[in-house]
C-alpha cells in the first residue's frame, strides 16, 4: 500500500490515531453482506446497487447512521426494497463480521504506547460495538448515531481529534472507504486507506513511530 499523496519518509511523526470500526477493526463488511445475499437467495449486486443508486435506500441508510431511524424501522422499509423478510435483516447482513484481531491489537498497542486514539465510525446501531473494549482502545469515541451526523461530514473528524486530545495535524486517520479519507486530508491529517492489516499496520508504524505488532512490541 502506498502512502497518501504528499507523504514522504521524512514526514513529521504523528502522535494520534483516528480509526474507523466496520471494515477496519472488523473483517470485511461487504463479504458478510454478500454471504447474507447468498443465504437469502437475492442477487448480491441488488443490495449494493440499492445503496449506490437508489435515492430511497440512500435516504434510509443516512437516517439509520445518523440515529434518525431506529433499526426496526430501517429493516421494515429496506426489506421492502429487497423483497425479503424484515426480521433479523441487519443481524443477517452482519452475521459474518468479526473483529480483525491484528488491527484491534495494533490499536491496543498504540494506545498503551501513549498514542492518542479515537474511534470515528458511522453506525448501524450503537449496541453493535464492543463497548467493554473501548477503555483499552480509545481515548475518545465518535459514533454517528450519537452525534446526529455521519462521515464524510468534516465535524466527525474534528470531533475525533478533539476527543483524542490532539490537533488534526498530529493525527493519522484510517478508513476502508476512500471517500471518507478526503475530509481528514483537508484537515491536515495523514491518511491510510485500509485494505488489510498486512499493509495498514506497517504504514501506521511508520507514521506513528511505534511497534504495532505483538512480536515487535515484545
Amino acid at each position: 500500500m502506498a502512502p497518501s499523496e504528499g507523504q514522504g519518509d521524512d514526514e513529521q511523526r504523528r502522535t494520534a490515531l483516528l480509526i474507523d470500526w466496520g471494515g477496519v477493526l472488523t473483517t470485511n463488511l461487504f463479504a458478510s453482506f454478500h454471504a447474507y445475499c447468498v443465504q437469502a437467495e437475492i442477487d448480491p449486486k441488488l443490495l449494493l446497487g440499492r445503496f449506490r443508486t437508489d435515492p430511497e435506500a440512500r435516504k434510509l441508510l443516512i437516517a439509520l447512521e445518523t440515529g434518525a431511524l431506529d433499526e426496526a424501522s430501517f429493516e421494515e422499509r429496506f426489506a421492502k426494497l429487497l423483497e425479503v423478510e424484515p426480521d433479523g435483516l441487519i443481524d443477517g447482513m452482519f452475521a459474518g463480521v468479526e473483529p480483525d484481531r491484528p488491527m484491534v491489537d495494533a490499536v491496543r498497542l498504540a494506545h498503551a504506547a501513549g498514542v492518542r486514539t479515537a474511534l470515528v465510525s458511522n453506525s448501524w446501531g450503537v449496541h453493535r460495538y464492543p463497548h467493554d473494549m473501548f477503555d483499552e482502545l480509545f481515548d475518545g469515541v465518535v459514533i454517528s448515531a450519537e452525534e446526529g451526523i455521519r462521515k464524510p461530514a468534516r465535524k466527525m473528524y474534528e470531533l475525533g481529534a478533539e476527543r483524542a486530545g490532539a490537533e488534526p495535524a498530529d493525527c493519522v486517520y484510517v478508513d476502508d472507504l476512500p471517500f471518507n479519507l478526503t475530509p481528514a486530508e483537508e484537515l491536515g491529517m495523514a491518511t491510510v486507506h485500509h485494505t488489510s492489516a498486512d499493509t495498514t499496520i506497517p504504514e501506521l508504524e511508520r507514521l506513528l513511530g511505534v511497534p504495532l505488532r505483538a512480536a515487535d512490541a515484545a
